[in-house]
């Protein structure tokens, strides 16, 4: 820093402040001149120092990276014993390499000072051109040679074909929880996207909500209602984000509810008397099953017995989006049994009565894309079709007792064809894996004669490669949550279950397994009818009705309330509870002078037990009104017997 010379200072700054003005303005430091810096020449001396500083680090990196390379080519040495010649070569090249670079860095830094480094080295990566050799590049240890890379990809590929080998090691089977729905067939399952709440739909016309996070271990459902009346419950599924549930019950009207069951909207019935089912604004007939587009939010289709398949938005329920109508190849209506769209929400694929598959572009109504005349026997219900995670294969659940895939790209035959699932339901599934490398469903049986089963199958080669027994009844649904990994079936003996491995699942049934039952507390049962009357008097005002537990723990801090109420009157002694207090005064009394020792056989022996002496000798009463007190006169008893005449007469008196 340099201090101001004399010839900065001119004007009357030269003689110095002056000391009235200092004194009238309160400090002494008034009026004199601030210091002036030259920053041109503070700026070159820091780039300097930084300059050396970093020249000074650079070196010192250098020399440490010299001296890490000598030590790494001197263990390679002693390892692989090479030939001196070699080492020699080694050793020359570095040194070489090693002058090249400093001779280059010197280089830089005797040119310009605009040219030179300021703060931090650069890396040693990006110093180096690339055409060194790869020893300068890597700093510390040298990678291991590249056969040992080779050997652990192998040993890595051998893992994972094993795995794909056995996919049935991933099937989460080995825990189950039974959730009673009811006693009738469960024909519905959804889950959310979360995999935290179950709903249960049946034949019962219930719908029953499951939550995993709030049930203990007595697995009761948390809230059940008839959405569609009198009208079973045919399908039930979560939208995408899980805040709405389609249920589509047998009636012509599909609705949405929210997750805690209240009605959301309920599509227009249309007009049955109309031909053209396009120019009606709902469905006429009975439905058959309904899903949700996977990417649009508050999209969804249904598919009806009046041989239409329409897509719906939530916010206009008055009139559907589209319409597909299926056809024969004669151009005949065909009822389409069910529906589903594709991963991506591009394809709309419907299995119809004639035994014929039909896939539309979502927004192509007019023609299918694709249309399969004989994917399963005419005159069978096809019960399901579902799209695998990739999108390319489609399996189809028939109502001839097969199970069958197709791709899409190629969709002039099946790909694999399974035969020997019996159903008996119009809604029996089919479901893929996580993985994409199973294809899950279930069989029907008739009642007492065996149990049902979920059968697994291996898309690859669509063998029969697992098997689980349900129950002695139908297998209907089954849903495998890619989040959870845990396999939901519904069955026709009104039970849901739930299938987990501790291990291979993520929460879901886990949560409530662990939880003990929880006892019911009888206060928590009874309820008091609360009279609201605003304009009462304070004093005779109710006070707030509370929650129970802030309600029982008030009662608690009362005296009165929690006072414990006396035990029921038992035991020895005169009146039960006196005789137990052993030697106190009050039972002293009770036993030697109180006791009772009258005899109430006959009341009028009772009072006239006394008569005589209270006559010979009056001392409580009739001395009061003696004056006053008629004399009493008893009407004569005339008797034959002489016993009765020999009687006295105190005893022959009545009362």
């Amino acid at each position: 820093m340099e201090r101001p010379g004399p010839s900065e200072v001119t004007g009357s700054d030269a003689s110095g402040p002056d000391p009235q003005l200092a004194v009238t303005m309160g400090f002494t430091g008034f009026g004199k001149k601030a210091r002036t810096f030259d920053l041109e020449a503070m700026f070159e001396q820091t780039r300097r120092t930084a300059v050396e500083r970093s020249r000074k680090t650079l070196e010192a990196r250098e020399k440490e990276e010299e001296m890490n390379r000598e030590k790494e080519l001197r263990r390679q040495n002693e390892d692989i014993e090479p030939t001196s010649s070699g080492s020699n070569v080694v050793r020359d090249c570095s040194k070489s390499s090693s002058r090249d670079t400093s001779s280059s860095e010197s280089g830089e830094s005797s040119g310009s000072s605009d040219d030179e480094l300021i703060g931090p080295p650069l890396p040693l990566k990006m110093m180096k051109e690339p055409g060194n050799h790869i020893e300068e590049d890597i700093v510390g240890p040298l990678p291991p040679p590249l056969y040992e890379d080779a050997e652990d990809d192998d040993d890595d590929d051998d893992g994972d074909s094993e795995e794909e080998e056995n996919p049935v090691q991933k099937i989460p089977d080995s825990h189950e929880i039974t959730l009673k729905h009811g006693t009738k067939t469960v024909s519905a399952l959804g889950l959310d996207p979360s995999g935290a709440r179950l709903v249960t739909g049946g034949y019962d016309y219930d719908v029953k909500f499951w939550d995993f996070a709030g049930m203990d271990a007595s697995f009761k459902a948390f809230r059940s209602l008839q959405p569609c009346e009198c009208h079973q419950i045919k399908s039930l599924q979560y939208s995408n984000t899980g805040d709405m549930i389609l249920v589509v019950s047998g009636s012509s009207q599909a609705k949405v509810i929210d997750r805690d069951g209240f009605e959301v909207m309920e599509c227009i019935k249309g007009d049955q008397y109309i031909v053209d089912m396009a120019n009606t604004k709902g469905h006429t007939a009975m439905l058959h099953t309904g899903s949700w587009h996977p990417k649009i939010k508050g999209e969804f289709m249904t598919c009806s017995n009046d041989a239409t398949v329409r897509t719906w938005e939530v916010e206009n329920p008055r009139k559907q989006r589209s319409v597909f109508k299926p056809r024969t190849v004669q151009g005949k209506k065909v009822i389409p049994t069910t529906c589903t769209y594709s991963r991506d929400g591009n394809l709309i694929a419907a299995a119809c009565q004639n035994g014929s598959i039909q896939i539309w572009d979502r927004n192509l109504t007019v023609h299918p894309k694709f249309h399969y005349k004989q994917a399963h026997d005419p005159g069978t219900d096809t019960s399901c079709v579902t799209f695998s995670y990739d999108g390319n294969v489609l399996a189809s659940r028939g109502g001839d007792d097969t199970l069958k895939l197709w791709d899409i790209r190629q969709f002039n035959k099946p790909l694999f064809s399974a035969s020997g699932l019996p159903t008996m339901f119009p809604m029996t599934d089919c479901c893929f894996s996580p993985d994409d490398k199973l294809v899950v469903t279930g069989t029907s049986v008739q009642r007492g004669c065996g149990s049902g089963k979920l059968v697994f199958f291996e898309r690859r080669t669509f063998q029969r490669v697992y098997e689980i027994d349900i129950t002695d009844a139908s297998v209907v649904r089954c849903l495998w949550h890619p989040k959870l990994n845990q396999i939901m079936v519904g069955t026709g003996n009104g039970l849901a279950k739930v299938y987990y491995d501790p291990n291979k699942s993520q929460r879901g049934a886990k949560l409530c397994v662990v939880k003990t039952q929880r006892k019911a507390k009888q206060a928590e049962t009874l309820t008091q009818d609360y009279i609201i009357t605003p304009h009462a008097l304070p004093m005779f005002r109710e006070p707030r009705q509370r929650s129970t537990r802030k309600q029982l723990e008030k009662d608690r801090l009362d005296p009165l309330k929690s006072h414990k109420p006396e035990p029921p009157v038992a035991g020895p002694g005169r009146g039960g509870r006196v005789g137990t207090h052993g030697g106190t005064l009050s039972s002293y009394i009770v036993k030697n002078i109180a006791l009772d020792k009258t005899d109430d056989s006959n009341p009028r022996e009772a009072i006239l037990r006394h008569a005589k002496a209270a006559e010979d000798n009056p001392y409580w009463v009739s001395p009061a009104y003696s004056k006053t007190q008629p004399k009493t006169m008893f009407a004569q008893v005339e008797s034959d017997d002489e016993e009765t005449k020999n009687e006295p007469e105190w005893k022959k008196r009545k009362i």
